[in-house]
């Protein structure tokens, strides 16, 4: 008994088909990127290099090329990505670093701006107390009093009047300039007996006489409160004590009331 195909069915594609239908195969992997880049080394492959199936069509051949092509591109993924993980830290590392280097300039810095202001505020304070200490004065004679006051009448003063100030004092007692100056006179003053002459730094003079010794020299500068001599009885006396002048100028009758003079300078006796 015989058999007859039904027309139209179950008829294998004519060559002409079965390429044109390979081609599209092949184009929609290309189009959608599965086998771009690497496709074309493949499809210039040998039929022995190229797995077979059943019936080795064109897409067979694109499917085996695609699964290729495919694999290639997640190893290389796989790198580009690590790749870009790896420059990632390396920017991160970079910008710590330089983060970290602006942080200690910027702590160094900040400690040399205050380490500055410091010495200038220690300079300044220094500069305070130097001046305060040139400008400070005090008593010839700490604990003392006035015992003959200023412009007092008497035979005894070649003047006839007191030119200065007579300090109790015992012999031996500590004598000290009132302010800072330099020794301008150091010796034997005739009715002043052993005497020390200072010119201060506001352009004053102080004279100390009658001294039993001196300790300063012409020239020297002292500060206020430093020993210059003992007191004594050397000179034109009549007992021990210590006589002190305030003066404008080096010389003898220059002389100015040493009480408002000491007062002046911050000094009550």
């Amino acid at each position: 008994m015989a058999f007859t195909r039904a027309t139209g069915k179950h008829r294998k594609p004519s060559r002409a088909v079965r390429v044109s239908a390979n081609a599209a195969g092949i184009a929609t992997l290309a189009a959608t990127g599965v086998v771009a880049g690497f496709a074309a080394p493949a499809l210039a492959a040998t039929p022995d290099e190229v797995p077979h199936s059943t019936e080795d069509t064109g897409l067979t051949q694109a499917v085996v090329i695609g699964e290729d092509t495919a694999g290639r591109i997640g190893e290389q993924a796989q790198v580009q990505s690590s790749s870009a993980a790896e420059s990632s830290a390396v920017h991160e590392a970079e910008a710590a670093a330089k983060q970290q280097a602006y942080d200690v300039k910027k702590a160094d810095d900040e400690a040399k701006r205050k380490a500055e202001a410091e010495r200038k505020e220690q300079e300044r304070i220094a500069r305070e107390q130097e001046r305060k200490r040139l400008n400070t004065f005090v008593s010839p004679i700490a604990g003392s009093y006035v015992s003959t006051s200023y412009k007092a009448s008497s035979g005894l003063w070649s003047s006839g009047s007191h030119t200065g100030v007579d300090f109790h004092a015992e012999t031996g007692t500590s004598v000290q300039a009132v302010g800072a100056g330099t020794i301008v006179e150091a010796g034997w003053g005739g009715a002043y007996g052993n005497n020390v002459v200072i010119k201060h730094n506001d352009g004053t003079y102080t004279q100390y006489g009658h001294l039993s010794s001196i300790g300063v020299s012409v020239g020297q500068s002292v500060t206020a409160g430093q020993q210059i001599g003992l007191s004594g009885a050397t000179g034109n006396v009549t007992g021990p004590h210590l006589h002190f002048e305030a003066r404008t100028g080096a010389v003898y009758g220059t002389d100015i009331d040493p009480v408002a003079y000491l007062a002046e300078h911050g000094v009550s006796v």
